[in-house]
């Protein structure tokens, strides 16, 4: 499993740009098709603004990298949620620090 830190954001039942968000751990598979974040297995899926989806409820989500800029989200209901556990990696990374797992770039 890869480990990543990712802006997600719950796309069903929000007006596709409206949902929570969080910055959070997400671990990946070794193919990249599925990730597992807060309890839930996405799998990759490509639709109108989302990339994922929970394989238990059908749910979109997008998930990408953070931006250092915060414009992650478009027209969401305020800044994202940063998971306790991710916030001094995320932090680090709004400092100039390269993202956790991708030193290189």
């Amino acid at each position: 499993m890869a480990r990543r830190l990712m802006f997600v954001q719950l796309k069903s039942g929000h007006q596709i740009d409206r949902g929570p968000s969080w910055i959070a751990w997400v671990d990946f598979n070794k193919t990249w098709k599925t990730a597992r974040v807060h309890g839930r297995e996405l799998r990759r899926f490509q639709a109108f603004d989302a990339n994922f989806y929970d394989v238990v409820t059908g749910e979109w989500f997008w998930l990408s990298g953070p931006k250092r800029d915060r414009t992650d989200l478009r027209y969401g209901p305020g800044p994202p949620h940063v998971d306790e556990d991710a916030r001094e990696a995320y932090e680090a990374f709004l400092g100039g620090a390269p993202l956790p797992g991708r030193e290189d770039g």
